[in-house]
């Protein structure tokens, strides 16, 4: 048997960083069932920051979380976590109203927001069909992240402080003892801690259910995305994300090519989700309505899970019920961007210290994280 002080199932972007905060303060194994981490979710994001979306919570880690991507520790990554991108929300629908609430909405956490006219639109992005563009807004503060620099950063800060992360590690059992110590059998061996951190992602609740938790209501939804070439003869790579007012899609540039989506978000149970067909080819529909863009055939189709609870938010804390035993879950995807804040917030909680300040200034406290919030 293995004895570690905290015990990690899910080596995605929740677990990762919540690790890499718990890792300076005890000996944490990290226990993912895939072969590689962030297979999942994490792997499979197009990967922005921006605090322009969200519910309040969301905005809040997004902001909390700025200056670690800003500023990342001393060897954390070799180049920065962040390119500046820009995002441009277009009205292609003729809805100023819908428009103007989102302007007002946004700017209160991204106070640099733009309303554009659609010949400022246009101008920022000359493939949009200049007769079915009525305004947007842009983002000058919208940035790529480095997913991969970022996540195996975390992988790395728990290897430093001798910490381990097991793949191909499926958990098969859990249970408390009278000691009050986990043990979690895996199909490879046993770990043993007293703490137990549930960031199993799309299978958070079944985790939670072998603990002997209630579930939480955790559902997974599929969300559809390509890569296609873009335009031949022009400089793209400064060409902010493209997202539609009513969420019907969004496309950005990505590494010489374009990422395109269907912004789909349909429920389904956890499993290893594929692309439906129907998906790719709606995305590659309303990107060709909206632009001049010919989009002949995608190099790549894939899917990912975004898991949301009931009231959107994104959850950090002990169970209700269950002693030891604290939910990472419910990221819903802005588990990336918010995972510098996510990460410091869920390792004090866990050791049960108070909110580390910066994340406090933002009004972020351990009630808005609960899942007790949940009833």
């Amino acid at each position: 048997m293995t004895q570690a002080d905290f015990i990690i199932i899910g080596g995605g972007i929740a677990g990762a960083s919540t690790g890499y905060w718990l890792s300076r303060h005890g000996r944490v194994i990290v226990l993912e069932r895939e072969s590689h981490p962030a297979y999942h979710s994490t792997g499979r994001s197009a990967a922005l920051y921006t605090a322009a979306y969200g519910t309040a919570q969301v905005r809040a880690l997004t902001l909390a979380s700025r200056d670690f991507f800003d500023h990342p520790p001393e060897g954390f990554c070799e180049h920065p976590l962040l390119t500046p991108r820009g995002e441009m929300t277009v009205d292609f629908n003729g809805d100023p109203a819908e428009l103007n609430n989102q302007y007002l909405s946004a700017k209160a956490s991204v106070p640099e927001m733009q309303l554009l006219s659609a010949d400022e639109a246009c101008a920022r992005l000359p493939i949009l069909r200049r007769e079915k563009v009525h305004g947007a807004l842009y983002d000058p503060s919208a940035s790529d992240i480095d997913t991969d620099a970022l996540h195996q950063g975390y992988l790395r800060g728990i290897r430093r402080h001798q910490g381990q992360v097991h793949t191909n590690h499926e958990v098969l059992g859990l249970q408390r003892d009278e000691q009050g110590l986990w043990q979690v059998q895996t199909n490879g061996q046993t770990f043993s801690a007293p703490l137990l951190i549930n960031a199993a992602g799309a299978w958070a609740d079944q985790i939670g259910a072998m603990a002997g938790a209630r579930r939480l209501g955790l559902q997974p939804k599929r969300r559809a995305a390509f890569i296609f070439a873009g335009p031949e003869g022009l400089d793209t790579h400064h060409w902010p994300m493209l997202v539609s007012l009513d969420e019907s899609f969004y496309m950005k540039p990505d590494a010489g090519m374009f990422l395109g989506s269907p912004a789909n978000a349909d429920p389904v149970e956890p499993h290893d989700v594929q692309p439906e067909e129907l998906d790719i080819a709606l995305g590659i529909y309303q990107i060709e309505e909206a632009t001049t863009l010919s989009i002949r055939r995608p190099t790549r189709t894939w899917a990912g899970l975004r898991s949301f609870v009931s009231d959107g938010d994104l959850l950090a804390g002990f169970d209700p019920q269950v002693p030891g035993l604290f939910w990472v879950a419910g990221q819903g995807g802005y588990g990336i961007q918010t995972s510098p804040a996510m990460g410091q917030a869920s390792a004090a909680l866990v050791r049960g210290q108070p909110l580390p300040e910066p994340l406090t200034r933002f009004g972020l406290t351990p009630a808005l994280l609960s899942p007790a919030r949940l009833g």
